[in-house]
C-alpha cells in the first residue's frame, strides 16, 4: 500500500474491510459531485455493504480521522485544494429499494428520482415532487428535501440511522424533527442506512402525469442545462431568494465561468470550466451584497468541504 500523508496504518485496517479495488486515491471530487468542480480526496472508499460502514465509522471515530459521507454530491462543493480526509461513498450495493404494500424501503444511497420512479410503478403516490431532485434517499431525509409543495416529511415514517460508535437507532417521523431544510441528523454524528417511506395508493397514469407536469416546470424556470448543486440559498422567511439576488442586481454575476443564472438567480451554476473558489466567491459576493442592499442574510444549502 503506498505511502500517505494520512496514517499508513489506517489503510492496512481499512483494507481488511474495503477490496482494494475499492479505494482510490487522489480521487477528483469533480467526478462525484454536481457542480463538476473540486479538487482530489487523499481518499475514497466505495461502500457496497452496510457492514462495512459499521467495521469502518467507529475506527475511523476511534482513531480521529476525518471523513465524509457521499452520495450523490448534489449539494456539495469541494475545495481545489481538496479534501485531506476520507471520502466514504455510498456504492450501488447501497442503493437496494424494496416495495411492501404502502411502504417503501430505501437504502441511503438511492436516488431521490429512482425512487420516485419505483414509488409510481407501484402505484404509490407522495413522491411526485422528488422525481427531478438530483441528490439521494439519505441526503434528501438529512435536509429535508422539497420541492413544490412536498417534501421528505410528508412520506417518512422512519429512518434507521447509525451512531459514531455503530449503534443502530430507528428514528420516527416525529423525532426527526424535521424542518425547512433540516432534520435532527443535520447537526448530530448520525449516518443514514435506511428510510421507509409510506405513501397513498394512486393510479400510475395520474402519478406520471404529475411528475411530468413538475418537470417542465422544472425544465422552464430552472438551469437543468449547466451543472449546478440546484437552489444555492435557503429561502429566508418572508421572502425568495431569486427574487432578493435578482433585485439585487446579481443576475447573470460572473466570476469566471461561475455564474448566477440568468434563468434563475437562486442558482449558482458552472458554465464552463469553473473552480470552486470561483463559485464560493459567487456565492460570498451574492450574499453580501444582498445583505447590504436588503438586511437579509442568504444562508446556503451547499456543504463546503476542504481546501479553496
Amino acid at each position: 500500500m503506498r505511502e500517505l500523508s494520512l496514517n499508513t496504518s489506517m489503510y492496512e485496517f481499512i483494507g481488511k474491510i474495503i477490496p482494494e479495488e475499492r479505494m482510490f486515491f487522489d480521487e477528483p471530487m469533480s467526478r462525484h459531485t454536481t457542480f463538476r468542480v473540486g479538487g482530489a480526496a487523499e481518499c475514497m472508499v466505495l461502500i457496497e455493504q452496510e457492514e462495512e460502514l459499521l467495521k469502518l465509522v467507529p475506527y475511523l471515530n476511534q482513531i480521529e480521522q476525518e471523513y465524509f459521507i457521499l452520495g450523490n454530491g448534489s449539494n456539495l462543493l469541494v475545495g481545489d485544494k481538496g479534501y485531506r480526509g476520507m471520502i466514504i461513498k455510498l456504492g450501488e450495493g447501497m442503493n437496494r429499494i424494496k416495495v411492501e404494500g404502502d411502504r417503501i424501503y430505501v437504502q441511503a444511497g438511492a436516488l431521490l428520482s429512482r425512487t420516485a420512479a419505483a414509488a409510481r410503478d407501484a402505484e404509490l403516490s407522495g413522491m411526485e415532487f422528488a422525481a427531478g431532485i438530483p441528490g439521494s434517499i439519505g441526503g434528501g431525509v438529512v435536509m429535508n428535501a422539497g420541492a413544490y409543495d412536498g417534501e421528505m416529511k410528508q412520506i417518512t415514517e422512519s429512518v434507521k440511522v447509525m451512531d459514531k460508535e455503530g449503534k443502530i437507532m430507528v428514528l420516527d417521523n416525529d423525532t426527526m424533527e424535521f424542518g425547512y431544510r433540516t432534520s435532527i441528523i443535520k447537526n448530530r454524528p448520525f449516518i443514514v442506512l435506511e428510510v421507509v417511506l409510506r405513501m397513498q395508493p394512486g393510479r400510475k397514469d395520474q402519478i406520471q402525469a404529475k411528475m411530468d407536469e413538475l418537470m417542465e416546470k422544472r425544465r422552464s424556470r430552472q438551469p437543468l442545462n449547466y451543472p449546478s448543486a440546484g437552489s444555492t440559498f435557503k429561502r429566508p422567511e418572508g421572502y425568495f431568494a431569486g427574487k432578493l439576488i435578482m433585485d439585487a442586481g446579481m443576475r447573470g454575476y460572473r466570476i469566471g465561468d461561475a455564474q448566477v443564472s440568468n434563468k434563475h438567480c437562486g442558482f449558482v451554476v458552472n458554465i464552463g470550466n469553473a473552480t470552486a473558489a470561483d463559485v464560493k466567491e459567487v456565492i460570498e459576493e451574492v450574499q453580501e451584497r444582498v445583505k447590504d442592499r436588503f438586511h437579509v442574510r442568504l444562508e446556503p444549502e451547499v456543504i463546503f468541504l476542504g481546501d479553496f
